[in-house]
């Protein structure tokens, strides 16, 4: 198993890109916005969230240590 210590500014940013993701799926799945404007916004969030998380996990990855 792999451990990692994380401060809690990084786990809060983690968390929000992982937020921006789910909003940006849901839109891409909710019926109130027109298909237009909602799949403009659901993808925009749902990939800035994808392509913020990145580079977090690569982070992450560096500083965990096998326990």
């Amino acid at each position: 198993m792999r451990q990692a210590t994380l401060p809690i500014p990084e786990v809060g940013i983690i968390a929000a890109t992982r937020g921006l993701g789910g909003a940006g799926a849901a839109l891409l799945l909710a019926d109130r916005v027109s298909k237009e404007n909602r799949k403009r916004v659901g993808w925009t969030l749902f990939l800035i969230g994808l392509l913020s998380t990145v580079p977090l996990v690569m982070d992450i990855v560096k500083k965990s240590e096998t326990v």
